[in-house]
């Protein structure tokens, strides 16, 4: 028989508190499943019966609208997905798709939350992950209000908190995302993205690379989208 392979608790920070018999109550009703990039891990109305948790790769939240789709997140490895509906025992209000080759760990919904019932410093850090990530979607929802330069100056200043690496004078963003995700992610259409990043192209603002993105002039996203 296959030997099963090891569930990756320490890849993801909420889990890697288990003690060593909760990881093994807990193992055998973990499934590993890998995604090959767009592939769809769950879909907006499917039923949130079991929570995920990404362990390598990354992927977005999509939100299906009358005339264009809206990424409202982009998820990286430790992070929970669709843990927010899971918790609140209620349909998943968006899509989730793997933006690059990614592996996740999905547990029963009733399993995982009979557990922490269990570990209350566990449901704090649950519970305070969720608040972070709802008032993370409400910014973002807030910074929608803006012009389309504003919100993609937003968007990427975010991006270089979150995932920048400092290269000399520049940043780095190690997420290649198409002008039609960055359209997605903004709220505006592709042919609006083209131009805005053409344009930063030409500014020395931000260029396109293989692998992802270089700002250049991080102070310039700064200050056509000041912090408030």
């Amino acid at each position: 028989m296959r030997e099963r392979p090891p569930i990756p608790f320490d890849a993801v920070p909420i889990l890697a508190s288990l003690s060593v018999p909760e990881r093994a109550a807990l193992a055998p009703l973990c499934e590993l499943t890998a995604f090959d990039k767009g592939a769809t891990i769950f879909r907006e109305g499917d039923a949130a019966d079991r929570i995920y948790f990404l362990f390598l790769g990354r992927a977005k939240i999509v939100k299906s609208g009358p005339e264009r789709d809206l990424i409202l997140e982009i998820l990286g490895p430790g992070e929970p997905v669709g843990a927010v509906a899971a918790f609140e025992r209620r349909p998943f209000p968006a899509s989730a798709v793997a933006i690059e080759p990614s592996g996740l760990i999905s547990i029963p919904e009733t399993a995982f939350f009979q557990l922490i019932e269990k570990r209350p410093a566990l449901t704090r850090a649950l519970l305070a992950g969720l608040t972070l990530r709802l008032m993370s979607l409400n910014r973002r929802l807030a910074d929608m209000t803006g012009s389309v330069e504003y919100r993609t100056a937003r968007l990427f200043a975010t991006l270089a908190a979150r995932l920048g690496q400092p290269r000399d004078a520049d940043v780095f963003v190690p997420l290649p995302l198409s002008r039609q995700e960055i359209a997605d992610l903004v709220g505006t259409t592709i042919e609006t993205a083209i131009r805005v990043m053409s344009r930063w192209h030409k500014e020395k603002i931000v260029e396109t690379e293989a692998k992802g993105f270089r700002i250049l002039d991080l102070e310039a996203l700064h200050a056509i989208a000041p912090e408030e």
